[in-house]
């Protein structure tokens, strides 16, 4: 299933925070493009978790190019901010940015502009720090803002569960549906966690990041669960789709 849009109601206020981190992340993406080594870039901004469990910086990396020079130039807990901004390809950026596009608004609407900007981050500092659990010897760069993207998808499922997702199906047909949000990011967080699972029988490797999509959702679980539980919002997102 690939969500295209939600059924917004109205928006007390403009989403001028998603805007600009769907921005700033477009930035990031099409700067990296312009260096023919792109595994530099990616060492040396990206999140490596045994620099952090180490407290060490990897000065050069010895790859089939030859000696890298990959040395971060901020303190290496810097990059768990800094990777969270870097995507591995056209489809890696484009499918986080659609689901940012998609659900983020709703959220930024429901905390006002400042507590989404510091949650942003917050959830993808979760993320990392889940991943980093899962692979705490991992010297594979974790790039990419599934983490702080996943700590929106969780938030969203708490407060919007039955605004209702145009979802592209495919199956063993193409069609579209409008499935509430409980089962599109409900389904979603559920194949995470099982390949997460699944992972763990091959840590230090590269691929998807599953354990940082799943402490993401999770902290986003979290912050919703107790914000709606415990503290009203600065502005009350209105005329929720109901259907």
């Amino acid at each position: 299933m690939i969500p295209l849009s939600d059924a917004n109601g109205y928006h007390q206020i403009r989403p001028y925070v998603t805007w600009t981190f769907i921005i700033l992340n477009a930035f990031v993406f099409f700067f990296q493009m312009l260096f023919a080594d792109k595994a530099t870039f990616f060492y040396t901004f990206g999140m490596i978790p045994s620099e952090l469990t180490e407290g060490i910086s990897y000065r050069f990396l010895d790859s089939s190019q030859g000696l890298l020079d990959i040395e971060t130039p901020f303190p290496t807990w810097g990059t768990l901010i800094s990777s969270i901004f870097i995507h591995g390809g056209f489809l890696h950026f484009g499918s986080n940015m659609l689901y940012l596009w998609i659900f983020g608004d709703n959220i930024e609407n429901w905390l006002g502009h400042t507590k989404f900007l510091i949650l942003y981050l917050v959830f993808g500092l979760a993320g990392s720090g889940a991943h980093v659990m899962a692979d705490s010897s991992g010297m594979v760069p974790v790039i990419g803002a599934s983490g702080a993207i996943a700590g929106v998808l969780g938030a969203y499922i708490v407060l919007f569960p039955k605004n209702r997702v145009n979802t592209l199906v495919m199956f063993y047909f193409i069609t579209m549906a409008r499935i509430p949000a409980v089962f599109v990011l409900g389904g979603w967080f559920v194949l995470q966690l099982v390949s997460g699972l699944g992972s763990l029988a091959n840590t230090g490797s590269g691929g998807v990041a599953y354990w940082a999509h799943v402490g993401g959702f999770v902290a986003g679980l979290l912050v919703a669960y107790v914000g709606k539980r415990f503290f009203p919002p600065s502005l009350r997102f209105s005329d929720i789709n109901r259907l």
